[in-house]
């Protein structure tokens, strides 16, 4: 007799597969692992046919049963796979792992929960039920009625589920990592690979949040998100942390966003809208109503008594971001605005300031607005005669605008007329300071990158310029003489100084407008710049030289 208990018969795989399946139904394991052995010894593991697949599930058996269960963990096949495999082995390590995670202390077995969880799926499957309901059958000895087989399935799976679920309370597992979504989630579709599972998760974010948003549970995706990202403002498509759930995230927000519309919780929903957005949703036409009507009532209760000017404020900026082509809600904000200006005119000028300058980039021809800042210049030069205010706080063009706009105020002209001598020395000094950078640019150009004096001589031009209109420009004058390229960082410390204050300064003048995006974007550059640079100047291009194929400092900005 060979291995097989049988006579005068060539041993093959399935043979010997055969018998050592139908040993292991009877429960007569002693056989089991001579059989398991003597295929692995004749044929080996690594076949590419169903036998391999039938050979791992044994072996996952035996493990589990030896209580050896990162054994069973790592023999157990893909759900792919287990059609080859007999239904009762499937069934002996389905109930094995069930009863390892139901013991004391096993609720931290991911790869046994995963187990678990893939078989049981497995066999239950509404789509495909044939061979655990013919298991059953024989086992009764009779057919299983309809009514009784969906009655013990959905006694089956609720145990599942209960058990899991326990064991995901005293884990203290969010939703996102809960083990009875992945349960939940696998019924619907497989997706737990045993050997994929670890500590984060059984399945991937992704695909938990798109289950949860599925079946209806949408606050406990956003709760358990929220909970390990508060912060809001990070949630973009563009973040890696954030970019598997983006898409379910977006849909969950908007449809949030509708319910607390319907609710009258305006701010709220706004908020929701606005970082669905940023998560790379984009707004359908109710969206865009419920967004239209939100604006239209933030800051104010739903009986229209209570007013909330901040919240009213930032409400319609949410509002205007997400519909920026709507023009009754440029309008809306820019009066806003402008209303809110008016009340702290006297008493916060900075803050009235900000309001109408804010109002006139929401909307350029805001007549109101602009006449809240030609009054609050109209006081400043006022207050500069009066109490000889400092040059520097008044800047020449604005006075000039105010004039175009009413030539007869007689103080503007004034003060034009007193200051014309210093700001045309000024505009003067300006003048030759340029002239001397050009002629000093053209000579390294001729002399080429070798000559050491020319360059010195041209760095110590620009720095003069740059230190000129430091004193008596804008910062954006500043920011433009450096993106002209005609000195790279790394060269002088005290104009990368001068170029980093410049950025800086305007960033606080573009927060003051609320203008956020472009006050990031000047931070950042200042951050660039006051980091330095390596040999090569690699973030900026090269660091000497002035090619015609060199993109300029301009490129990284």
């Amino acid at each position: 007799m060979d291995d097989t208990g049988e006579t005068d018969r060539t041993v093959t795989a399935d043979r010997l597969l055969g018998s050592a399946e139908r040993a292991f139904l009877h429960a007569e394991f002693p056989t089991v692992r001579p059989l398991l052995r003597r295929f692995q010894n004749e044929f080996g593991t690594t076949v590419a046919d169903d036998t391999a697949v039938r050979y791992a599930v044994l072996r996952s058996a035996l493990a589990a049963r030896a209580g050896n269960w990162p054994e069973a963990v790592r023999w157990c096949p893909d759900v792919d796979d287990l059609d080859v495999a007999p239904t009762g082995v499937v069934h002996a390590l389905a109930v094995s792992a069930l009863r390892r995670l139901a013991e004391e202390g096993r609720h931290t077995e991911s790869g046994t929960a995963a187990v678990a969880i893939m078989l049981w799926a497995y066999l239950l499957d509404e789509e495909d039920t044939g061979d655990f309901r013919e298991l059953l059958t024989g086992r009764r000895g009779t057919p299983v009625p309809d009514d009784l087989w969906e009655e013990a399935r959905g006694q089956l799976a609720g145990r599942v589920t209960a058990l899991l679920h326990a064991l995901d309370v005293r884990a203290g597992r969010d939703a996102l990592t809960a083990w009875a979504t992945a349960w939940e989630a696998e019924c619907v579709v497989p997706v737990v690979v045993p050997a994929d599972a670890g500590p984060d998760g059984l399945i991937p974010l992704g695909d938990a949040a798109w289950h949860l948003l599925d079946q209806n549970r949408r606050p406990a995706l956003l709760h358990a998100y929220t909970a390990r990202h508060p912060d809001l403002g990070s949630w973009t498509v563009a973040s890696p942390d954030h970019h598997a759930c983006a898409a379910p995230l977006g849909r969950a927000l908007t449809a949030r966003g509708h319910d607390q519309v319907l609710a009258g919780e305006w701010g709220e929903a706004l908020t929701d809208f606005s970082t669905a957005v940023r998560l790379g949703r984009t707004l359908d036409a109710a969206d865009e109503a419920a967004v239209l009507r939100a604006g239209a009532s933030v800051g104010r209760t739903p009986n229209g008594r209570g007013y909330s000017a901040l919240a009213r404020i930032l409400g319609l900026e949410l509002a205007h971001a997400l519909l920026p082509r709507n023009s009754s809600l440029a309008t809306e904000l820019a009066a806003e605005l402008v209303h809110q200006g008016r009340k702290v005119f006297g008493s916060d000028p900075v803050q009235s300031r900000n309001r109408f300058a804010r109002a006139l980039v929401v909307s350029p021809q805001d007549q109101d607005a602009r006449s809240g800042l030609d009054d609050h210049l109209r006081a400043d030069l006022v207050r500069a005669r009066d109490k000889g205010r400092p040059l520097e706080e008044i800047h020449a063009d604005a006075v000039k605008d105010l004039l175009r706009r009413d030539p007869d105020y007689a103080p503007a002209l004034n003060w034009l007329q007193d200051h014309s001598t210093l700001w045309s020395g000024v505009d003067a000094t300006r003048a030759g300071l340029e002239g001397r950078v050009g002629l000093l640019s053209a000579a390294v150009g001729i002399a080429g990158p070798d000559d050491d004096h020319a360059r010195e001589e041209h760095a110590a031009a620009v720095l003069a310029l740059a230190e000129h209109l430091e004193a008596t420009a804008s910062p954006s004058d500043v920011i433009e003489l450096f993106l002209r390229d005609l000195l790279r960082i790394g060269v002088s410390a005290r104009f990368d100084q001068t170029v980093k204050a410049a950025f800086v300064r305007r960033a606080e003048s573009r927060e003051a407008e609320g203008d956020i995006g472009g006050a990031r974007h000047d931070r950042e550059c200042a951050a660039r710049i006051g980091a330095g640079l390596p040999d090569q100047g690699l973030l900026f291009g090269p660091s000497t030289g002035f090619s015609q194929d060199d993109s300029g400092q301009g490129a990284l900005f």
